[in-house]
């Protein structure tokens, strides 16, 4: 490619560093340096360093997948956006799940993916999920892990800004954050939803919460966007009945049995040394109904003991300080 053509094209590069086109054109960049094109690459650099430097002025502004854009919407009273997008690269989605669990969140994939398809024969992905379990088991990571195998942007609603204390503004600004992904191809997350979401049968909640669990209902029901609502609960029972209609699927995330456990074990001291006297399945029995979130903090730590006090070598010795350290925050 000449060099005109190179600068042309590093003009129209718009994006953030994060973004594949810019990381393309960094290899671009260094592959000119080890031709010896060094001022060439000098230029190029300065351009794309220009366009990186210049897109961060338009904050809340996300480009989707076609190139279009979009912006973020704001609460009116103090201009905070209403969701906050996470980048691909800061995506968890490495995940150790039972072979239920696994099959439901694929299908979710499996079907967006295939959307076209199906569109062909009058049917619809799942585009409206439920997730519920108790804490730590992997429902946030869930659907970031949705995200990152689709290719889909990863908003998460912030209710904090959604929430507000003048009469109507709450629900207008889930009106709000609703309309834009309409016509924005992402996975929305609504995570915690019961805060906004609870039962109107509750006699403590004040009329307001009431009109915004309305609104919820009405907005759910609604949605056919391009992406994927994901909304996610630790207290499924406090939920309006009502919402659970308006859901395409209902997924419980449990805690992981003591396969996963090991597995899960195994994945987190991948990158340390291990006793070869450790009897895995004993630690992964000594764990059974532990949350995920707790299982890696053990490995964790477990792991940073021996480093510290020993050969950096886990040990059966290491895991059964960790467990003892770590077991007034099992709640099960």
């Amino acid at each position: 490619m000449n060099q005109d053509l190179l600068v042309r094209l590093f003009r129209s590069i718009d994006g953030d560093r994060h973004d594949d086109i810019v990381q393309v054109a960094e290899t671009i960049i260094q592959d000119e340096r080890k031709k010896g094109h060094a001022r060439l690459a000098d230029r190029l650099e300065v351009i794309l360093t220009k366009n990186i430097q210049s897109n961060r002025h338009f904050k809340g502004e996300l480009k989707n997948i076609f190139g279009n854009t979009t912006t973020i919407p704001t609460d009116r009273r103090n201009n905070i956006p209403l969701a906050t997008e996470i980048g691909r690269d800061d995506l968890r989605h490495d995940m150790i799940l039972n072979d239920s669990t696994e099959f439901k969140i694929k299908r979710i994939e499996e079907e967006f993916v295939a959307r076209e398809r199906l569109a062909k024969f009058g049917l619809k992905p799942r585009c409206r999920v439920l997730l519920h379990g108790a804490p730590g088991c992997g429902k946030s990571m869930s659907a970031e892990r949705i995200a990152w195998n689709i290719g889909l942007p990863f908003l998460k609603v912030r209710f904090e800004a959604i929430i507000s204390s003048y009469l109507g503004e709450s629900a207008n600004n889930l009106k709000k954050l609703f309309e834009m992904i309409t016509n924005y191809p992402c996975v929305l997350l609504l995570d915690e939803f019961d805060f906004i979401a609870k039962s109107r049968e509750n006699k403590q909640d004040v009329g307001e919460m009431h009109r915004i669990v309305n609104i919820l209902l009405n907005v759910l029901e609604d949605y056919e966007g391009p992406g994927i609502v994901i909304a996610t609960t630790n207290l499924e029972g406090s939920l309006d009945k009502a919402l659970f209609r308006r859901f395409d699927d209902i997924i419980e995330i449990p805690k992981p049995g003591v396969s996963e456990i090991e597995r899960i074990l195994r994945a987190t001291l991948s990158s340390i040394k291990t006793d070869i006297n450790l009897s895995w399945l004993n630690i992964a029995s000594d764990m059974e109904g532990f949350s995920a979130a707790l299982i890696v903090k053990i490995a964790n730590d477990a792991a940073k003991n021996s480093v510290i006090r020993g050969n950096g070598v886990v040990s059966k010795e290491h895991f059964i300080i960790s467990l003892a350290e770590n077991q007034l925050y099992n709640k099960s």
